[in-house]
Formats: structure tokens, C-alpha cells, sequence
């Protein structure tokens, strides 16, 4: 009898074990577990998709400006009032700074385009990340994906709004958090604007830096109340739009008959930290840089009303060009090295240079029209990388 039992006994414990043991193999994944796309473990988390902050975030980034966010999204894991709950992170590269970032605080990296979302996350958040998102990722997540982007849009759509705002001389912008539609660029509902002045002489690298941190401060107050800023969010303006491409060396090339001083000046301060402005003399390539702005120059007679006419102001070692209606000032010339204002001069434009006086034609910098670039040798330099 006693044997018996024990065999039926034995055999309801095996068939409860090989019952557990199945479901928990089938439920659950070990905590350790490590990814074969990431640089860091995957920690176990709920599928269960919170009402409320502490959030569940996947962070979709690329460059310094995305670095901002990313730091005040990692800032909030250890605060006393946690609006992530976890954070991993998409990026492209080893390279780009967001993976640096992620890399030396331990933060989950995942390699585009392998993202694992699974139910793990609550809400995406876009910034500077370079790659348009598909329907079937954002739809996975229950918040969906939100985006930072440095405009008050519909205005400056693209990946270059930064540049575009000091080129075209606007002294007013500011950064909009918005949902992302799938495969489209910047036209999803507004949750959330700051509007910003832009200060005087503000070069793109400076307005960049300035947003960045306006953008990441937003983006917190909006997940505070994520689910009121989806509930009241609106749908962008008709109105108003406008389109920031690439900035890339074709816009570098100056047009002295057309383009004014001030034009020069905006032009400068938005892409020259990038791309040195251009133009031709004597058949070659000279990049000009150090911008100093508009010159009072008292020339008389025909070289001071021919566009492009050069001269070198001693007083402030810069070499001075006039364009559409008045002279720009540059400090700083490259031809086949760099040179400052007074050595181009006393190199090029000295009547040494020449065995005679130069001549009126050999004091003209040329333009560069648009459907004339072929004939001149140019980087394949781009700037510009998508918000979203």
C-alpha cells in the first residue's frame, strides 16, 4: 500500500514539475539575460502600461543636441520624483554622441534597426535621431513616440530648423514637443510650445546649444502630464509652413551682386562655423572666414560700385568685398593655405604679385550662381540631421 502511494505520489510531483517548469520557461525570461543587438543587460519589466508617471521610455538619438534630453531623462531615474521609471536607448553609431552618452552610464543600447519593444515601454521619445519611424514601432507603443524639435511649428519643418531660423533672420522661434506620425517629418499634433527670442549676432551653434536645453526641460514637463497634453494636443497649422533642408556647400557660394550685407551677415552666422563661405578669384577657389560684418569703405570711382571688388583695410587687417549694397568685412582667407587678410593682400593683390599695378578684374572675387557649380570643384559636405 505504502509503495503504491508513493508511486502515485511521484508521479502527480512529476507532472506538477513538468508543468512549472514549461509555464515558467513559456512567462519568463532571466533578468540577466543579454540581447545579441545590445551593449548592455536588458532588465525585466512589466508589460503592463502605466497611467502615470514613472514612465517607461525608449530614447531614439543621435547628437549633442539629443544629449541634453537624454541626460535629464537619465537624471530622473535616481530623483526623489521619478518621471522615468527605465530608460534604453536607440542610436546609430558608436560614434555619435548619444551612444557615448548611453555607453558610460550603463544605459541600454540598442542598434538601429533592431529594437525590441515587446510591451516593455510606455512612450517613445525622438531626438535628433536621423531616421524616419514606421507605423508598426510607434504603435507598440501605448503613449507613442514624442518628438523635441527646435521651431515653433508648422514653421521650419525638416531636419535643419536651427540653421534656417538664422539664416532667414527670424527673431523668434522656440521648440515644439509633438507626437510623431510614421514616415513623415514634423506634421504631428502639438502637445506642448515655448516660444524664444532669438539675441542679436546668435549664430546657429549657439541657438542650437540654448534649445537643446529649452527642448529637454519641455520634454519633462510634458511627461509629467503626458496623458492631459495627448488629451488636449492640436493639430498643426495649414498655415505657415515652411520646409529647413540639409544645409550643404552649394549655399556657401556667394552671389555679390545679389546678396546684401545683412543677407551675408545672416548667412555667415548660420553655416560658416560649418562651411566656410566661397567664392572664386582668378579662376580658383577661396574660402573666406572671420567674418567681421560691414565695412565703411571710401572708395571712389568704379571698383567701389562693381560687386565683388576687393580691398584690404589696414586698420582692421581685414579684407573688405562689396557685395549688393555695401562692403563685408573677412579676416581670414584660404586659397591653397590660410592665410590672414594682410598676407592675401600683400601675396595676391600687390602690384608685386603682378610686376604691375593690378588691375580692376584682378581685384574682383566672382560670383557662383546656381546651374554654374559644376565648373568649380566643392565638398560633398551635409549638415543636418532630422529631429525626428
Amino acid at each position: 500500500m505504502w509503495t503504491l502511494n508513493y508511486n502515485v505520489r511521484t508521479s502527480g510531483l512529476r507532472v506538477l514539475y513538468a508543468f512549472f517548469n514549461h509555464s515558467f520557461k513559456k512567462e519568463f525570461k532571466p533578468c540577466t539575460k543579454r540581447v545579441y543587438y545590445s551593449s548592455h543587460p536588458v532588465q525585466c519589466h512589466s508589460t503592463h502600461t502605466a497611467s502615470k508617471p514613472p514612465w517607461r521610455v525608449l530614447f531614439f538619438g543621435s547628437d549633442d543636441f539629443a544629449v541634453e534630453s537624454l541626460k535629464l531623462l537619465h537624471a530622473s531615474l535616481e530623483s526623489n520624483e521619478r518621471v522615468v521609471d527605465t530608460l534604453e536607448v536607440v542610436t546609430l553609431t558608436e560614434s555619435a554622441p548619444v551612444w557615448r552618452y548611453a555607453n558610460q552610464h550603463q544605459l541600454n543600447v540598442h542598434d538601429w534597426p533592431n529594437v525590441d519593444v515587446n510591451g516593455r515601454f510606455d512612450v517613445g521619445v525622438v531626438v535628433s535621431f536621423g531616421c524616419l519611424l514606421k507605423d508598426n514601432l510607434i504603435n507598440q507603443l501605448p503613449y507613442g513616440i514624442l518628438n523635441v524639435h527646435p521651431s515653433l511649428l508648422p514653421r521650419w519643418r525638416g531636419p535643419a530648423p536651427v540653421f534656417h531660423t538664422i539664416l532667414q533672420g527670424d527673431t523668434l522661434t522656440g521648440v515644439s514637443i509633438m507626437q510623431i506620425q510614421p514616415l513623415r517629418f514634423d506634421v504631428g499634433p502639438i502637445l506642448q510650445q515655448e516660444l524664444y527670442e532669438v539675441p542679436p549676432n546668435c549664430t546657429a551653434d549657439e541657438l542650437g546649444q540654448t534649445l537643446a536645453v529649452v527642448g529637454a526641460r519641455l520634454l519633462m514637463d510634458t511627461l509629467k502630464n503626458l496623458p492631459e497634453r495627448i488629451s488636449k494636443r492640436k493639430v498643426q497649422a495649414k498655415e505657415g509652413a515652411t520646409f529647413a533642408p540639409k544645409i550643404s556647400v552649394p549655399m556657401s557660394w556667394l552671389v555679390w551682386e545679389d546678396q546684401t550685407c545683412v543677407q551675408i551677415d545672416h548667412l555667415y552666422r548660420a553655416i560658416g562655423s560649418r562651411i566656410p563661405l566661397r567664392t572664386i578669384w582668378m579662376g580658383r577657389t577661396v574660402k573666406l572666414s572671420d567674418f567681421v560684418g560691414k565695412c565703411n569703405v571710401s572708395l571712389t570711382g568704379v571698383q567701389s560700385s562693381v560687386p565683388g571688388s576687393i580691398c584690404f583695410l589696414k586698420e582692421i587687417n581685414s579684407l573688405a568685398v562689396r557685395c549688393k549694397d555695401g562692403w563685408v568685412g573677412f579676416k581670414t582667407v584660404k586659397l591653397k593655405k590660410r592665410l590672414s587678410a594682410a598676407d592675401f593682400y600683400n601675396g595676391y593683390l600687390h602690384q608685386s604679385f603682378f610686376g604691375t599695378s593690378p588691375t580692376a578684374t584682378d581685384c574682383v572675387f566672382q560670383s557662383v550662381k546656381a546651374g554654374t557649380l559644376k565648373s568649380h570643384k566643392t565638398d560633398s559636405y551635409v549638415m543636418g540631421k532630422s529631429t525626428q
